[in-house]
């Protein structure tokens, strides 16, 4: 038998205030726990590692597991760590910012801490822990480069007929003293003449000088020089094809200040509209380099009592190694004849080597890279691994295999964009807990301790030790404590790496604020990191 309801409307009233009643005992005596909305990889979330499986997030990763019971003062100390960071994260310079944070144990990788640590962020100079994982993987910590001197020619009474090659392949760390050398050891070879040209061979890479993101108003900074399989540096921080300006304030208020330049080199030319100022005003010197040339203008005030030294980029660094070599060779007696020219040329099969003479081992060069934070080396490390791996020293073979050796060593690279070695793309992209997975991975490598060795130390005075955190974190508990690389671009600013707890505790960390728009954020980053440590 069936009911037609539309003729019993008592009952569907009484139906339906009994279906109330159930789901409001249902609403009151359910705990309120189970009713909980999930915590999402987009919010802050605290993991202690003495927290049972039960209290994680489903959405946690499955490699955050532990088995122990909680310790009410672990969990406290936790919370308050919570607690503090969060105001950190309330700061009005970052308002409109975002901010990526993941803290993990380093014995056992479980993720302690994170912000929005699954959002896909700018690293900046961040990237470059990638390139040097790489770099070890690939390379090996005692690959040396190569710059070699040889001639087409034959060498007869004290004069070489034929050309000289200066061949480059990609040494990071070629100073003026080694074509001092190279000129001294030809002279004892008993060469007095040349009559062929003095050539550049920089073939090892290919022709592109700029990473593809470069940002053209970076081209005459230091951070944006070109990138040449042979290239040189003013000093021993590496900076690869660049110079460095200073300029010196003149006798009296209005004379011309002075500009020197090292290496001194006729390769590039200064044009000085700058004047000397009084002892009280501002130093507003500016040195900028026109593109597409060497043409380098000085403008400004400098005031008495100081002095500017900046870095500056070259164009061309392969002519300017040829430039600073024929000096080199002048000044030991080595006479190019008068037809003798200048240029770049790879050289021929079949060419006798003279002189050879190899770079430090890659483990050493990692701490300029890294505590400097070169962004040449970066590059040129890159093309290297292409070159090496895929006979071909370009960007898009370099990042191929750099890719390839960050899958070998665990990184799921379908979460990562790479575009360059240096960090100076804004396409490149990173989440932090992707960041500090990789570092707690890398730990098992044989080429680690350099790796570690390699990253800036907090609070050390010596640049080659502190590097680029030597004036930041410098008291108690932080100052020796962290090891960790920097990064900053327009509107990012990150810190990524490692902490050693007053408790001998060791954990792994990663910041990253992007798209923040005024002020700077390594205070914020400090901060964040002294909570870190609790």
């Amino acid at each position: 038998m069936t009911i037609d309801m539309r003729n019993n409307k008592p009952i569907l009233i009484i139906l339906s205030a009994i279906i109330t009643m159930v789901s409001l005992a249902y609403f009151i005596w359910t705990p309120i726990q189970k009713r909980s909305k999930p915590i999402t990889d987009h919010t802050t979330r605290l993991v202690s590692k003495n927290m049972t499986q039960s209290k994680i997030s489903p959405k946690l990763p499955t490699h955050i597991q532990t088995s122990q019971t909680i310790n009410p003062t672990t969990e406290s100390s936790n919370q308050q760590r919570d607690i503090n960071i969060q105001n950190i994260l309330n700061k009005p310079e970052l308002e409109g910012a975002i901010v990526g944070l993941s803290l993990r144990d380093a014995e056992t990788g479980s993720l302690l801490y994170e912000h929005l640590g699954e959002t896909h962020m700018r690293p900046a100079s961040n990237l470059k822990l990638l390139t040097a994982a790489a770099a070890f993987d690939v390379l090996g910590p005692d690959y040396e480069f190569t710059t070699s001197v040889l001639t087409d020619g034959d060498i007869k009474k004290g004069t070489l007929k034929g050309n000289l090659y200066i061949k480059g392949q990609g040494d990071p760390t070629l100073l003026r003293a080694d074509l001092d050398r190279f000129a001294s050891d030809l002279k004892e070879k008993g060469i007095t003449k040349i009559t062929g040209d003095l050539i550049a061979d920089d073939t090892w890479y290919d022709d592109v000088r700029y990473s593809q993101d470069l940002n053209w108003t970076d081209e005459f900074f230091y951070t944006g020089a070109q990138v040449s399989a042979l290239t040189i540096s003013p000093n021993d921080d590496y900076h690869t094809g660049t110079i460095i300006v200073r300029v010196y304030p003149g006798d009296h208020v209005g004379d011309e200040p002075e500009v020197v330049i090292e290496p001194e080199t006729d390769y590039v030319d200064i044009t000085n509209n700058a004047q000397t100022d009084k002892h009280e005003n501002e130093n507003d010197i500016t040195v900028e380099r026109e593109h597409g040339t060497n043409e380098f203008i000085v403008s400004g005030s400098i005031p008495k009592g100081s002095v500017t030294e900046v870095w500056r980029s070259v164009w061309e660094p392969s002519k300017y190694v040829l430039d600073i070599f024929q000096t080199s060779l002048a000044e030991q007696n080595i006479q190019l004849s008068k037809d003798s020219r200048m240029r770049t040329q790879k050289t021929p099969k079949g060419a006798e080597l003279l002189l050879t003479k190899q770079s430090m081992p890659l483990k050493d060069i990692m701490v300029p890279f890294m505590k400097l934070s070169n962004n040449g080396h970066g590059e040129m490390l890159v093309k290297e691994m292409g070159q090496i791996i895929n006979e071909e020293g370009s960007w898009d073979e370099g990042l191929q295999v750099m890719e390839a050796s960050l899958e070998r060593q665990g990184m799921n690279t379908d979460n990562v964009i790479l575009r360059d070695g240096s960090g100076m793309s804004q396409q490149n992209l990173i989440s932090p807990n992707t960041l500090t997975q990789f570092l707690f991975d890398v730990q098992s490598e044989s080429w680690f301790e350099y790796f570690e060795a390699a990253q800036p130390v907090a609070g050390e005075p010596d640049p080659l030790v502190g590097g680029t955190l030597r004036e930041r974190m410098t008291e108690e508990p932080l100052k020796g404590h962290v090891k960790a690389k920097t990064g900053t671009l327009n509107g990012v600013s990150t810190l990524s790496g490692y902490i050693e707890t007053q408790d001998g505790d060791e954990r792994i960390f990663s910041i990253m604020i992007n798209n923040y728009i005024d002020g700077h954020m390594l205070h914020i980053e400090d901060q964040i990191v002294e909570f870190f440590m609790e």
